[in-house]
């Protein structure tokens, strides 16, 4: 499929070529903004950025990438629109669809983002939903790409198996035929009908995406290690319940001693220094999140260039 006019909203709706043309323009941008010569590939666009959920990342490099690119953003939190007052999501859709060309939202349920999509009529971009991220797995292989020179390396995801960061990560890798191995407690594993669209994907391609409840198993000389907070935004009610069932799935300096000598750190962030990670990873040599988190700003400019 041609991204131009479609929604981004899973990277199981995109086959490899479109992946493909993501990351070849998310190097292309970084090279234009290193270099001053940014494309205005989005003038006279206006584009509605909508955010259910605080944010820094994404707020900062989709409103920088679509200025960057001569496009309007026009930022809403729930509360700046009439959804506070209870407004149907399909009737804010319906008026978006009349004013701007195209919508990036951060939502709660992966429904709204859908909604969204079909009722305003015009290309919508995942910005982060509890079903998948699909910018920020972009991001993280032109991150590996960028410091491996290959896509082609082993990664272990230590954590939540069900996390939303990761379903796009084994999208990514069960499209490219890569290997990912995620280290979870058993009671944690992706929504059921997606793990089956994965599980196709990576029958096709050869890829290898295996589950492992240690955590050591599972980093036995990979080159990237990943995790991300126990506790996302919207699962603060079981906060305490989740701490405990992911106790033993934190990364540290000594889980790191068992994968390759030229290995890797990545976090999505934001981070919970002595939960998930230990703070002498994330702030140590092997750490590159912060090169990860300055590439959302090109992988932005990728998606918000083809899809408008």
């Amino acid at each position: 499929m041609m991204l131009k006019g479609n929604n981004l909203l899973c990277l199981l709706d995109l086959d490899r070529y479109d992946l493909q043309r993501l990351l070849d323009v998310s190097f292309s941008m970084k090279e234009k903004v290193m270099t001053n010569s940014v494309p205005k590939a989005l003038e006279g666009k206006r584009i509605a950025l909508y955010f259910e959920k605080p944010s820094t990342r994404t707020r900062i490099s989709s409103e920088l990438a679509i200025s960057m690119m001569g496009g309007t953003a026009i930022v809403l939190s729930k509360n700046d629109v009439q959804l506070s007052r209870g407004e149907p999501i399909e009737d804010t859709a319906r008026i978006l669809g009349r004013m701007v060309h195209g919508i990036g939202a951060r939502v709660l349920k992966h429904d709204t983002l859908q909604k969204l999509a079909e009722y305003s009529g015009r290309p919508t971009v995942n910005l982060l939903s509890d079903l998948s991220h699909p910018l920020q797995a972009i991001t993280d292989f032109m991150t590996i790409k960028e410091i491996f020179g290959t896509l082609d390396k082993p990664i272990a995801f230590v954590g939540d198996g069900g996390d939303n960061v990761l379903v796009s990560l084994m999208a990514f890798v069960a499209k490219f035929g890569l290997e990912l191995r995620v280290a979870s407690p058993k009671e944690m594993r992706p929504r059921p009908e997606i793990w089956k669209r994965i599980e196709e994907e990576a029958e096709a391609s050869q890829a290898i995406i295996e589950f492992y409840e240690d955590p050591y198993d599972a980093v036995k000389g990979v080159s990237v290690v990943y995790t991300d907070v126990w506790v996302s935004m919207g699962q603060e009610a079981e906060a305490q319940r989740r701490k405990e069932i992911l106790s033993r799935y934190r990364v540290t300096e000594d889980l790191m001693r068992y994968t390759s000598s030229d290995s890797i750190f990545l976090h999505c962030l934001p981070a919970v220094r002595g939960e998930e990670v230990e703070q002498s990873v994330i702030d140590g040599k092997k750490s590159k999140v912060w090169d990860q988190a300055e590439n959302r700003l090109y992988t932005a400019m990728s998606a918000f260039s083809l899809i408008y």
